[in-house]
């Protein structure tokens, strides 16, 4: 049996990358999907893409880091579905710069995408998923929560900040719903080679980091949907307040 029948979820940072590896796989698993992201062709695209294959989806276009955006996010759930079951938060930016260095409006801009969205998704849909009988709230960090990377404050200080957002939040709102983190390493999406930037040579700085992987390669945007569909799932079922780390080893080869 399809491990997420019956269930809806919202994916944002659905248009690419993690994001979409996730909505595709989730659909396949039996949930019906609404995908969130600012391409409203590749987010049509993806739509069709699942609905081709016999799942059920919806795409709704906009900015997550605005709070009307993410309502309508649960709006379009509970209207076209019934329902909200799980919460997956892909969403993100760089926003690359030293604490000196970072413009103070990439400085916003970034902690807006990555942990701004995050609260204002979180707080209009777990009233609707508490009514509901509860569900899973999985969130994309990064091992960047945990490790410094040159010229990345704001991404950073961003993802470390989840970490303890989740905490808490399995804390108020079990045993209702459970939040978990996924701490992705070295994944070869965009993000990657928007983050090589801040090296001296990009490609070098790639192909450097899959080495020192233990499992020397990148990861795959399929690696970490898999471990979405994991703590989405009743498999997890008594898993809460943590993080899962999911870089080929990196951090313990470091």
């Amino acid at each position: 049996m399809a491990r997420l029948q019956g269930r809806s979820a919202i994916v944002t940072g659905a248009t690419s990358g993690m994001g979409r590896a996730t909505a595709l796989l989730f659909a396949r698993e039996g949930a019906a999907v609404v995908a969130s992201g600012r391409d409203e062709e590749r987010g049509r695209a993806l739509v069709g893409q699942i609905r081709a294959a016999g799942g059920r989806a919806e795409f709704v276009p906009g900015d997550v880091s605005l709070p009307d955006v993410n309502a309508r996010l649960v709006d379009a759930c509970t209207g076209r579905f019934g329902g909200l079951d799980t919460i997956v938060c892909f969403a993100g930016m760089l926003g690359l710069g030293s604490i000196t260095g970072v413009p103070a409006d990439t400085w916003r801009r970034t902690l807006a995408v990555n942990l701004d969205a995050v609260f204002y998704l979180l707080r209009a849909g777990l009233p609707v998923m508490q009514a509901g009988g509860g569900g899973s709230v999985v969130i994309g960090g990064s091992i960047a929560a945990m490790k410094g990377f040159p010229n990345h404050a704001a991404y950073c200080a961003s993802k470390g900040a989840l970490l303890a957002l989740v905490r808490q939040a399995a804390i108020d709102y079990g045993p209702d719903v459970r939040f978990n983190v996924l701490c992705p390493g070295p994944v070869d999406t965009p993000l990657i080679w928007d983050s090589a930037a801040a090296f001296p040579d990009p490609a070098r700085a790639v192909s450097d980091v899959a080495e020192r992987t233990l499992l020397k390669r990148l990861g795959t945007p399929e690696d970490i949907a898999r471990a979405a569909l994991f703590l989405a799932s009743n498999e997890s079922g008594f898993v809460t307040g943590t993080s899962l780390t999911i870089d080929g080893g990196i951090m313990t080869g470091a």
